[in-house]
């Protein structure tokens, strides 16, 4: 009788520590399932209208965002002549320019990040650049001062925008 007993204790035992042990297996948190390749959208990088090579892509695609890399007032001289706002202008053309061979538009800019040589024409480069958007539809921006900006520019800007 006590063989029994004991043997049905250690069974008894047993069975709550499997129990248990299945339970907290159950309460673990399961690692998350990363998603295959085939889920991510896929990556463009487009090439610069520009007919020397330059170590960028003009955009870069990724689904239906348009990473644009900063543009700065330039044509096909070199720098606007005309200081800041002659410079904003350009650089909002160059924008306009690049967005619609992309396939988007500057009504489909969400963010503009906008740098400056010289933060005291910060005012300047506002009068030009809130004529390029719409009240409505005013893009998120940062604008920073910056220490120099290549070809000695007083203004370089960077868009990301929506492709339909």
């Amino acid at each position: 009788m006590k063989s029994t007993i004991r043997l049905i204790t250690i069974l008894c035992l047993g069975l709550s520590f499997t129990c248990n042990a299945e339970a907290q297996q159950k309460s673990k948190p399961k690692p998350p399932v990363r998603p295959s390749a085939a889920t991510y959208p896929k990556v463009e990088y487009l090439s610069s209208a520009s007919p020397r090579p330059l170590p960028f892509s003009e955009a870069v695609r990724v689904g239906h965002m348009l990473y644009l890399s900063g543009k700065l007032g330039t044509d096909s001289s070199g720098l606007v002549p005309g200081g800041i706002k002659a410079e904003t202008k350009q650089t909002l053309e160059n924008i306009r320019g690049a967005l619609e061979r992309n396939g988007s538009s500057l009504n489909e800019v969400v963010k503009c990040t906008v740098m400056l040589a010289d933060m005291s024409e910060w005012g300047a480069m506002n009068e030009v650049y809130t004529t390029y958007f719409t009240k409505d539809r005013l893009p998120a921006r940062s604008a920073f001062g910056v220490n120099g900006l290549a070809l000695n520019a007083r203004v370089e800007i960077e868009c990301l925008a929506t492709v339909r």
